[in-house]
């Protein structure tokens, strides 16, 4: 999360994106059945329900969805707003998502690699940042302002056929990230790397994998042909008569 030190920097509707609680109920809303905050207007620099666009309509609208249980945008989208080279990407649902606020970390970072400037969080190849704000806070602290890295963006909508309820199923699979190119044009590196899509579903993975290879290792020896285990059920074996 930003620091109250830094949102004061920021453009309005920046500190109002990285501060809101998206996929909270709304108040206008709040008996109603899917009254989720995971639409950001532009220009009234507030999260909304699908109940509340009907006054927005004429807005820049920015939706918000889940993943991992926090807060993303489309790497896309993204790209029309701000700069966000360097911050690490994932592909779900065949879709490039970006963080908007780090994760909370239960322990200090061990990890011995590339890690967030910001936060040490482990992050792949040629990759920074792990989130906008973390991008964002480098930035006002090297540099003291942000100005060069904001796009003016006139014209933002939901996507076709329609707004979804923002929570996305995240894939098992390592896919290729050819660059950091961001997708409006601005370069962000060239160099080639591999994005995790979802470290929790990978690791869940693993130790799945790694367990039946552990059972399996038990169980073999006892299943094998000079094992009694191997016998089918039928008459009792007994000794011959003399």
């Amino acid at each position: 999360m930003v620091q109250l030190d830094y949102t004061q920097h920021l453009p309005q509707w920046l500190g109002a994106l990285l501060s809101e609680k998206f996929f909270n109920a709304c108040i206008i809303h709040e008996d109603a059945k899917k009254n989720e905050k995971n639409v950001f207007c532009l220009d009234c620099c507030e999260g909304l329900c699908p109940r509340c666009l009907n006054t927005h309509r004429s807005h820049r609208l920015l939706q918000i969805r889940r993943y991992v249980y926090h807060d993303v945008i489309r790497l896309g989208d993204a790209n029309k707003l701000l700069d966000c080279g360097f911050v690490q990407s994932y592909i779900t649902n065949s879709a490039k998502v970006i963080f908007l606020n780090q994760r909370p970390q239960m322990r200090a970072s061990r990890y011995s690699g590339n890690c967030c400037i910001i936060c040490d969080r482990g992050l792949q190849d040629p990759f920074l940042f792990c989130s906008v704000s973390c991008k964002v806070q480098h930035i006002l602290k090297t540099e003291g302002e942000l100005t060069k890295y904001i796009y003016r963006c006139t014209y933002m909508t939901l996507p076709e056929p329609g707004l979804d309820d923002g929570q996305m199923t995240p894939d098992t699979i390592l896919e290729p990230v050819g660059s950091t190119r961001s997708e409006s044009g601005s370069s962000g590196g060239e160099v080639g790397c591999r994005a995790v899509l979802c470290t929790a579903a990978t690791e869940i993975v693993r130790k799945k994998r790694s367990t039946l290879s552990a059972f399996r290792s038990v169980f073999r020896p006892a299943c094998g042909p000079g094992s009694g285990m191997n016998r089918r059920k039928g008459t009792p074996q007994r000794s011959p008569l003399y």
